[in-house]
């Protein structure tokens, strides 16, 4: 494990240099390649510096602008999309291992609880722009994840800003479906979820956290920004996010208190 954001995917990075030398080769700006692409500057920086996909058209025009005969467009197929963005790799893959997972979301519902409209809204939202295969990856990604749920052996708690609850990001109908997708998941056993109000200062207002218990029952923490995630494992700011944690719950509802306010939401829709 580490304790700080993964690397963007190798690949990315390699692709992204090649652009970068091919075009300084040919002489060619990040201006003129991101006109002809289609792309601003800032995109074809951020694709040459590993920390965005480079596209096939990017790929295709960088090509013939600066004369690789192929060699450019050669790279698309070891730049498939990625299931999940690249500084999460860490916390997927120990929070697939984990036998409980406490997980506050202040504005969103969690991705293991979203409906699949939900999910490609979001996605569909994100900026810079996903391209549409990637959207489906991450869609089809999100949803596998959510067969953590019903291994019996790990616990899951959820607490959830009421702010979510009331936010559709869908039409009304797809708002619905999402709350009783919610009531479904907490009538099963291992799964508990929680509303806290709106109203008052607390800590989860600073964002959303995620704890983890490994099988060797050590503990992790996880923080996600909009372009960093950071898994930490430092006893010290476990404990903090854990004091932080038990002081969210006991602002939150009980979860029969919350099912009912869920309930109630999804009725008046």
């Amino acid at each position: 494990m580490t304790t700080e954001s993964a690397q963007p995917p190798m690949a990315w990075r390699y692709c992204g240099n090649q652009i970068k030398l091919w075009r300084a080769q040919a002489g060619i700006t990040r201006e003129e390649l991101g006109k002809e692409a289609g792309y601003e500057y800032e995109s074809i920086k951020s694709m040459e510096q590993g920390r965005r996909r480079p596209t096939l058209r990017v790929l295709q025009v960088a090509d013939e602008m600066c004369g690789a005969r192929g060699l450019l467009v050669a790279a698309q197929a070891y730049l498939k999309p990625e299931k999940y963005a690249w500084f999460s790799l860490d916390f997927m893959r120990y929070e697939a291992e984990a036998i409980v997972i406490n997980s506050f979301q202040p504005q969103l519902i969690p991705g293991l609880l979203q409906t699949e409209e939900t999910a490609r809204a979001l996605l569909k939202a994100h900026w810079p722009p996903l391209d549409d295969e990637t959207v489906e990856e991450r869609v089809a990604a999100r949803l596998e994840r959510q067969s953590l749920l019903e291994k019996q052996t790990k616990s899951f708690s959820f607490v959830i800003g009421e702010v979510a609850l009331r936010y559709p990001v869908g039409d009304s109908e797809a708002h619905k479906r999402q709350l009783e997708r919610l009531l479904g998941a907490s009538e099963l056993r291992n799964v508990t979820i929680q509303v806290i109000p709106v109203g008052g200062a607390h800590p989860g207002l600073n964002g959303p956290f995620v704890l983890l218990e490994t099988p060797e029952h050590e503990h992790l923490g996880y923080e996600e920004g909009q372009t960093t995630g950071v898994l930490f494992a430092d006893p010290e700011k476990v404990s903090i996010l854990m004091q932080r944690h038990a002081m969210i719950l006991r602002r939150a509802l009980s979860p029969e208190e919350s099912a009912c306010v869920i309930r109630k939401l999804a009725e008046e829709l």
